[in-house]
């Protein structure tokens, strides 16, 4: 049985004690709680085991005056964590098991609130694939580091899901729209990119990650610290297509942003090939998707995660999220049959219905 380790003192007699578990190592280093992902052939996904290994961890740390601030890193080179173990919740899913497969969302939205109003230092160390869970649990932090091989995306309306893990607070408060288009194109985004739109505070190269990291263990001061490693990456490549996501993203409807994305095509690939990509998803995750970005700037962090979980609690009911995770995992190259097929069958008052309260309301921490 492999281990996460997670040591911490506790009151004056600083005993250790010991949680196992194959897939994640956290464990105190010095000034730091070190988190490390541990599932490099699975891109890191998280799973609910994982995820509660992390929050009794943070929950140790947060009162432990041994830990001055939090190192997430993941073991691999290819992923940071490319998101939650969708095969597993396709399984309980598709064997009817929904309230267990709620069981993950629901405490991996917790997780997240806690990230966010953690009380210390919580730094990131991002070199790979950032997408879904993996966003959740970095972007919340104090602390995003983007390394040489840094990849963010919000893919989900590809596999008939939807940006969560606080998506619903985060993209809509980009500028110029660009979280609308990360949402609704999936488009992933390089570190310089990143950096740009704050996705990541500080761009670090990866060779230079293990001494950042053995420095924030030695107790240097965070910022510092980070400042001191950080290196320009360059221009961000997005602000070359800046006025054209600007002028065709704010669009109140998902066809009102196709017909703009159209007129603009004539004269930007970028332009054509972000309608194309959008007319490839599926319609219900695009329509449930901009609702959700409309609404999710006018909210605070705790009522856009409620929001995220009374979608979630409908998504996994329907037969988009089925559709699209077989044909993206099992059947690939297969064209999904989205059900309806195009954004002109969506009916408005079938998404609105997406939001509408629960029965049994997410708790948060």
């Amino acid at each position: 049985m492999a281990r996460c380790t997670a040591l911490y003192r506790q009151d004056a007699v600083r005993q250790r004690r010991m949680i196992e578990t194959d897939d994640i190592i956290c464990r105190r280093q010095g000034a730091a709680g070190v988190m490390t992902l541990n599932r490099p052939s699975a891109l890191n996904a998280l799973t609910l085991e994982m995820v509660r290994a992390m929050r009794q961890s943070l929950d140790a740390w947060a009162s432990d005056p041994a830990v001055t601030r939090i190192v997430l890193q993941a073991a691999g080179e290819r992923a940071f964590c490319a998101g939650g173990d969708i095969r597993r919740l396709y399984d309980l899913g598709m064997a009817g098991e929904h309230e267990e497969a709620l069981q993950f969302w629901r405490e991996e939205y917790q997780l997240n609130a806690l990230i966010r109003r953690y009380p210390k230092p919580y730094i990131a160390l991002i070199d790979g694939i950032v997408m879904g869970g993996g966003v959740g649990v970095s972007l919340h932090g104090s602390h995003r580091i983007a390394g040489d091989r840094y990849l963010f995306a919000m893919p989900e309306v590809g596999i008939g899901f939807f940006p969560d893990v606080g998506a619903t607070y985060a993209l809509p408060r980009l500028p110029d729209s660009t979280g609308i288009y990360i949402a609704l194109t999936g488009e992933r985004l390089k570190r310089a990119d990143g950096l740009a739109l704050g996705l990541a505070t500080a761009t670090v190269p990866s060779e230079r990650l293990t001494d950042l990291r053995e420095a924030l263990c030695a107790g240097e001061p965070v910022d510092g610290t980070i400042t001191a490693h950080h290196r320009d990456p360059g221009p961000p490549p997005i602000d070359e297509h800046r006025s054209v996501i600007a002028e065709s993203f704010d669009a109140k409807t998902v066809g009102e942003i196709l017909a703009r994305l159209d007129r603009f095509a004539a004269g930007s690939e970028f332009a054509q090939r972000c309608a194309e990509t959008m007319r490839s998803k599926s319609p219900t995750s695009l329509a449930i998707t901009l609702e959700q970005m409309h609404r999710g700037g006018a909210v605070d962090f705790d009522e856009a995660m409620r929001i995220e979980f009374r979608i979630v609690s409908r998504v996994i009911r329907g037969t988009d999220f089925y559709e699209g995770v077989r044909t993206t995992l099992f059947e690939k190259g297969i064209k999904p049959a989205w059900n309806p097929q195009s954004v002109e069958e969506v009916d408005a008052d079938a998404v609105a219905g997406y939001f509408a309260p629960l029965d049994r309301e997410l708790e948060l921490p």
